[in-house]
Parts: structure tokens; C-alpha cells; sequence
């Protein structure tokens, strides 16, 4: 059977920038800091991921010194944080479910009815069980580039109607870790989409168009992140020494 995301690579500059982000991120886990066991740069990198990403949906990234974080997005965003090592074998063998804990993690504190979390809304379940197909298995695409379509994918149909931007991005990690091209989670594109939010907003717009020239100005944009999100942990890694 084909692979349904192969066309993807034949995109014009997408099979260059999915080796330039795996060859970025493949560098910055060869980091002298990183090969003695890399678990500082992970820490931080969790952390920066979360604050960049419930930034991205409107929250404060800051996290009070000496109070508990009160902002509902940034304290889901660092639970979600907390979770993605223990959710990973989850991810790998039962995508959706991993999602539901993912959205119950996140949207905790933003919806009225507790029910209602980590459950899909009415007609997401067809493209969910698409998206859980991908991910254990039904492509071999390089993990940037089924990263990517993850991201989007999510982003694109809100499945859950509160938090999808941080489980989209959530997912998106795990993909990366899973698929083995960022085994340490070390990476943190939400950074580099963080800083270009207004294009981040229009390139996931192309995608959910399904639009070609959208679809590829959207992969383009998520490796050119992952690229810059490993300079961002080489930048942990040296400060940490």
C-alpha cells in the first residue's frame, strides 16, 4: 500500500528542509552536555516549550517566583509538559487516548463541564482515527515531516474545542520523540513559532486549506521551527556546561 504522506516530500524544498531540521536536531543531541545524559537541557527545554506554547494561544508565559501559576493556559500547557515522557508508549500504540489525557491535562481549568474533557467533538472522531493511523504506522515519512502533519492536522480540527493548540503541539513533541529524531525532547520550536506568531497563525491556515502551495508554505515553516528550536536547546546545553 502507498504511503499517504509521500507526496509530501515531492513538495518543492520540503525533502531539504525536513533533512536540514533532523540534521539540526541530530547535532544538538551529539552536544558535549547532551551525550552525558542531556536531562538538564530536557528539563529546560520543557519548560520553555510550555511557556512559548501557552503563550502562542494568549497567556502569560511568566511563572511566578514565590505564587502558583494562575493563568488557566500556562498551567495546563506545564501539566501537559509534565505528562509527555509518561505518555509516550501511549502515544506509540493508541494515539486518540493519549490525546484525550493530553486535553484533560490542558483544559482542566478552562472548561465549566469537567465532561466534556478528553472528549472529541461531534465529527472529529473520521479524522482522528486518520491522524492515530499515521502515527503507528500507516506512514514512513521522516519524523519532521509527520511532526508537521500532526501539528497541523491538530490545529486544523480543534478536535476538542479548548486547549487543541497546546495538544497540537504536545503531539507534536511526541511525534518527535517517537519517531526517533528527538529521542530527548530536547528541540523547542514552540520558541521559533512563539516569536512568529502572526506567521505561525497564517502558515497553519495554509495547511488546513489543504491547499498545495498552503500545505507546503506550512511544512516549510515547522522545520524551519524545529531548526531553530535545536539552536534554541543548544543554547541551553551551553549554558547548563
Amino acid at each position: 500500500m502507498s504511503d499517504p504522506l509521500a507526496p509530501l516530500l515531492e513538495l518543492e524544498g520540503v525533502a531539504d528542509a525536513v533533512k536540514a531540521a533532523q540534521d539540526a536536531v541530530f547535532a544538538v543531541h551529539r552536544h558535549p552536555a547532551n551525550l552525558r545524559g542531556g536531562s538538564a537541557t530536557a528539563a529546560e527545554a520543557s519548560v520553555r516549550a510550555a511557556r512559548a506554547s501557552a503563550a502562542i494561544d494568549g497567556a502569560d508565559p511568566e511563572i511566578p517566583a514565590d505564587a502558583a501559576v494562575t493563568d488557566p493556559i500556562l498551567a495546563g500547557a506545564l501539566r501537559v509538559a509534565e505528562s509527555l515522557e509518561s505518555l509516550l508508549p501511549t502515544w506509540r500504540r493508541a494515539p486518540a487516548q493519549a490525546l484525550a489525557r493530553l486535553h484533560v491535562l490542558a483544559a482542566a481549568d478552562l472548561v465549566d463541564d469537567p465532561e466534556t474533557l478528553g472528549r472529541p467533538r461531534a465529527g472529529a472522531g473520521p479524522r482522528l482515527e486518520l491522524l492515530s493511523q499515521l502515527v503507528t504506522g500507516a506512514t514512513s515519512v521522516p519524523g519532521p515531516l509527520l511532526a508537521a502533519v500532526v501539528h497541523g492536522e491538530l490545529l486544523a480540527l480543534r478536535p476538542f474545542g479548548t486547549a487543541d493548540g497546546v495538544v497540537a503541539r504536545a503531539a507534536a513533541r511526541l511525534t518527535m520523540v517517537a519517531t526517533g529524531v528527538d529521542p530527548k525532547s530536547l528541540s523547542v520550536p514552540e520558541v521559533a513559532c512563539f516569536r512568529r506568531v502572526v506567521r505561525y497563525q497564517e502558515a497553519a491556515q495554509g495547511f488546513a486549506s489543504g491547499e498545495p502551495e498552503g500545505v507546503r508554505g506550512w511544512l516549510l515553516f515547522v522545520c524551519e521551527a524545529i531548526e531553530k528550536g535545536a539552536r534554541e536547546a543548544r543554547g541551553i546545553a551551553e549554558a547548563a556546561g
